[in-house]
């Protein structure tokens, strides 16, 4: 299912690339991607496909033990798509990105409300000040997210 979906988005349209699949792996173009479905990061095979940072987005293991099991598995780095507890940084680039270092292993990209609302403010904030704000977020639900306008009898 992954090769379809890949080669036929209803949004983005066919996409210009030959693709093809087997049981372990996506090839585009010649390209050969290996894929897995691993419940258990620490099972993943990061060391076997010398894996440097593994992006952490499925919203599953964003602590500092639960990633920590992508470096067990092989990783160097895990960066993480969420807000993380006990993360090493939290980094919006381009606000706070200079607070990265070396040593860090798992990093927090925080949420993408702050991805979003932080580069601007910090902006706004230093050319005119901010004294106080309101914001508001709008987007897409997700899966664990009822929709108000879902039929009913």
């Amino acid at each position: 299912i992954n090769a379809h979906l890949l080669k036929y988005d209803t949004v983005h349209g066919t996409f210009d690339a030959e693709v093809a699949h087997d049981q372990e792996s996506l090839t585009v173009n010649g390209d050969r991607i290996a894929v897995s479905a691993i419940r258990n990061p620490a099972d993943l095979p990061w060391a076997a496909h010398k894996i440097d940072v593994v992006f952490e987005c499925t919203g599953l293991f964003t602590d500092r033990d639960k990633a920590a099991a992508h470096i067990s598995a092989g990783a160097r780095k895990v960066i993480i798509s969420a807000p993380a507890k006990g993360a090493d940084a939290t980094v919006v680039y381009g606000v706070n990105h200079d607070i990265l270092r070396q040593s860090h292993q798992i990093i927090s990209n925080a949420s993408c409300t702050t991805n979003c609302l932080a580069p601007v403010a910090q902006v706004l904030h230093r050319e005119l000040g901010i004294e106080s704000g309101l914001m508001t977020t709008i987007h897409a639900y997700t899966n664990d997210q009822n929709l108000t306008d879902v039929y009913h009898t």
